[in-house]
């Protein structure tokens, strides 16, 4: 298959010397370049990709410094951007992603179907039983969190990092905010929702071999709630308050307000009655349950209004111009 697009992919490059040869040489010819990034590997496989790769379209880069996939990436997306590429797609070099899979990442940027485009390994039930369930289990916590965060309610799998971008919107990325380290997946994500860019998933299939993940989902569990939270307030005060208003910014504080005051007024008075040895009285009852309702229902509508706001019409065609 080949396209009238130049496309570019990133591989970035840390303790994967076993299996980034057979990963560059699985890359179609619908690739035009393929950039390597060694971020300070300690097996050197920058190196060894110059020593024993034959393919014209593979440069690496080096960085002197680990600066974690987040960093590798980036320097990727930049190198390719001045290379004048119109599709990026990044893939790991442990052999976990398929890169004949590529061509299902692209055409639907190609065809003005999206923005990104980004694995999904939850689509196929059967598929799920080869995935170790430590990783089963915190990758749908970390998808919950993200949904939240992101804004893009209708994603899995955040952590995956077989993704395709359209260079006119990696463009507008802030690369110097995104996060280096293993939150770059999702914060990645934060950042398109305030682009309003259009993001899908591609069904997938991974594939674990002997490869050793640097991931540990029981070490990041409390560093992404954290970062999650962050993203999370700094998306709603973009979207909701910043550039547009509308009858979701009312009910969020609201339905806040209320439930605080349900909660805290009834506790008061439950309180008092108990150290006074009587009943709480009826109406104190009535209005700390109504409030908190009342408070629980605008909590709700927020949540559908964004969801139903996640991002339809892809915009790479606008920030292209």
């Amino acid at each position: 298959m080949s396209y009238k697009y130049k496309l570019a992919v990133v591989i970035p490059s840390y303790k994967v010397t076993n299996h980034i040869l057979a990963v560059i040489n699985a890359i179609g010819s619908e690739c035009e370049r393929i950039f390597v990034v060694d971020d300070a590997c300690p097996d050197r496989s920058g190196q060894y990709v110059q020593q024993h790769n034959r393919d014209s379209r593979v440069t690496v880069i080096f960085h002197e410094q680990n600066q974690g996939v987040g960093g590798a990436v980036m320097s990727g997306y930049k190198a390719a951007i001045e290379d004048g590429a119109e599709v990026i797609v990044k893939i790991d070099g442990d052999g976990q992603m398929d890169p004949t899979l590529l061509p299902l990442f692209v055409n639907p940027l190609l065809n003005g179907e999206a923005d990104y485009a980004k694995g999904n390994r939850f689509f196929d039930l059967e598929s799920l039983q080869a995935m170790p369930k430590i990783r089963l289990f915190g990758n749908s916590i970390l998808s919950l969190m993200a949904k939240v965060s992101s804004g893009y309610w209708n994603l899995f799998d955040p952590t995956n990092g077989y993704t395709a971008i359209h260079a006119s919107v990696a463009k507008h990325l802030p690369f110097s905010k995104i996060s280096n380290r293993y939150f770059f997946e999702t914060d990645i994500l934060f950042r398109l929702n305030t682009l309003r860019a259009v993001v899908i998933d591609i069904p997938m299939d991974a594939k674990y071999e002997d490869e050793k993940s640097n991931l540990k989902i029981t070490k990041i569990m409390g560093e992404f709630f954290v970062k999650h939270f962050r993203n999370t307030l700094k998306r709603i005060f973009y979207n909701y308050y910043l550039r547009n208003m509308s009858l979701a910014s009312l009910e969020l504080p609201i339905g806040i307000l209320m439930m605080l005051f349900g909660v805290f007024y009834g506790g008061y008075h439950w309180y008092l009655s108990s150290l006074v040895q009587t009943p709480t009285p009826a109406g104190t009852v009535v209005l700390s349950a109504i409030t908190l309702v009342m408070g629980l229902q605008l909590l709700l509508a927020f949540i559908g209004y964004d969801i139903a706001s996640v991002p339809a019409k892809p915009v790479h065609h606008s920030l292209s111009r």
